[in-house]
């Protein structure tokens, strides 16, 4: 396929720059100035639109295999297209558990399939597997994932010996799930001794708070200085974390990294009386103190990238009473509204989300040829009228749960069209099928 897309504003390495852009077969082959084409290119209007790189998120559970009643591969990487979102990287607690490589590779067969998105997928570590995590390929998957706090799904690592073990030997970047368990448990204890099982929702952050937070990431950087680990720490939470990183070198220098979810950058402890179980993450959204300092540190190049960890349940599981209500939520279709709510205050650029969703994501996890636009690169782009306003609802959903946490707020920015390796998959609110995503690769 032969694509120009004509008189937009490329947003790409820090500039906005107005031009045109001329993608053949899966790869962009020339970007900026006026190009001429011989009338065998389909011609794409980006007037007064900007044309964004895709958008790369390293953390979502699309619940494939075992878990398709609350979403599936097919459906969520629709969700992923209608919002820019051209790649992720899903996580293991599916069921069965991504915790031996044959399964591991059974999923990358399924992706292949069903995917409308590119995607990656982590291998998953028990206490038991490490051997069978030593042989992940870090040419071809995304990472290692730990759950050093327990989460949807039963995937706990408390053994230290397991991973110390891992930690010194992985062949590719750890990403780790941290709240310390103990402190996790000791605090529900006491809100059991006081609310008996129905503990209200409004207790979640100070269930799973900022000590539980804290004591996790520090060990999880302790062990990776000590192991000379590549570690990548996922869905920061709090201030005091932010003392634990540092940017003082540039993010393709760094052995530790962290990201940012937009649900802890949007939300605080406040929403719960509205929203309830609704916006039930772990790790928690805690009070509003903690927003503009997870802001101010991504911005600054403290913490490296934004995601989602998008995360669908049932409404009717959300409607259980605390302790068996799990944690999560959908997301990816609704992440760049969310980070251009603060582009509309005046608190990010688009270049700056463009860095933090796109470029940093490609660099931090040495991901082949995406992320930028770039000649030679793939062709994964996306045309955003960032001033239409949107009403999400319900029937605006591409998520198999059919609910977000989002629904009834009015947010400016309207992804109009997605390209996917060149292919266009979606155009104007309509999923364009037919062609599948690609398997991502890493320069490692």
């Amino acid at each position: 396929m032969k694509t120009v897309i004509k008189n937009t504003r490329i947003v790409n390495e820090g500039k906005i720059a107005e031009g045109d852009v001329l993608i053949n077969e899966n790869r962009i082959v020339q970007v900026g100035g006026i190009i001429q084409t011989n009338g065998n290119y389909t011609e794409i209007d980006g007037e007064g639109k900007y044309l964004m790189p895709g958008i790369i998120d390293d953390q979502v559970h699309f619940r494939e295999p075992g878990l398709t009643h609350k979403a599936d591969l097919f459906t969520e990487s629709r969700a992923c297209v209608a919002g820019g979102v051209t790649s992720f990287m899903d996580m293991p607690n599916v069921n069965p558990p991504s915790l031996t490589q044959e399964l591991l590779e059974q999923r990358y067969q399924l992706a292949a399939t069903k995917s409308l998105a590119n995607y990656s997928f982590y291998m998953g570590v028990s206490n038991d597997n490490a051997e069978e995590v030593l042989q992940t390929n870090p040419a071809n998957v995304c990472g290692i994932k730990i759950f050093m706090g327990s989460s949807t799904g039963n995937m706990l690592v408390d053994n230290r010996a397991t991973l110390e073990y891992i930690f010194k030997n992985a062949p590719v970047l750890i990403a780790t799930h941290c709240e310390d368990e103990a402190t996790i448990l000791r605090n529900l204890d006491k809100a059991k001794e006081q609310y008996g099982e129905n503990i209200p929702v409004q207790m979640h952050p100070i269930i799973r708070n900022e000590e539980a937070c804290y004591l996790s990431s520090s060990f999880a950087i302790e062990l990776a200085k000590k192991c000379n680990t590549r570690l990548h720490i996922l869905h920061i939470s709090t201030a005091e974390e932010l003392a634990l990183f540092s940017n003082a070198v540039a993010l393709a220098e760094k052995k530790i990294t962290a990201e940012v979810c937009v649900h802890h950058l949007f939300f605080d402890a406040d929403d719960y009386a509205q929203l309830g179980a609704k916006i039930k993450w772990n790790p928690a959204v805690k009070d509003k103190r903690h927003k503009p300092e997870l802001l101010k540190a991504l911005l600054n190049g403290t913490l490296d990238v934004v995601a989602t960890d998008h995360a669908p349940h049932t409404l009717e599981e959300k409607a259980n009473l605390y302790s068996k209500c799990p944690g999560g939520a959908p997301m990816v279709q609704h992440s760049l509204m969310l980070m251009l709510d603060f582009y509309h205050k005046g608190q990010i650029t688009l270049p700056q989300i463009a860095e933090k969703m796109s470029h940093n994501v490609a660099t931090c996890f040495q991901i082949k040829d995406r992320g930028f636009i770039r000649e030679g690169y793939f062709g994964d782009v996306f045309l955003l009228d960032a001033d239409k306003p949107q009403l999400i609802t319900a029937n605006s959903l591409n998520y198999k749960c059919g609910w977000s946490p989002l629904e009834g707020y009015t947010l400016k920015g309207k992804v109009e069209k997605t390209l996917v390796n060149g292919n266009l998959v979606y155009d104007n609110g309509v999923c364009i099928e037919g062609t599948n995503g690609a398997r991502l690769l890493f320069n490692r």
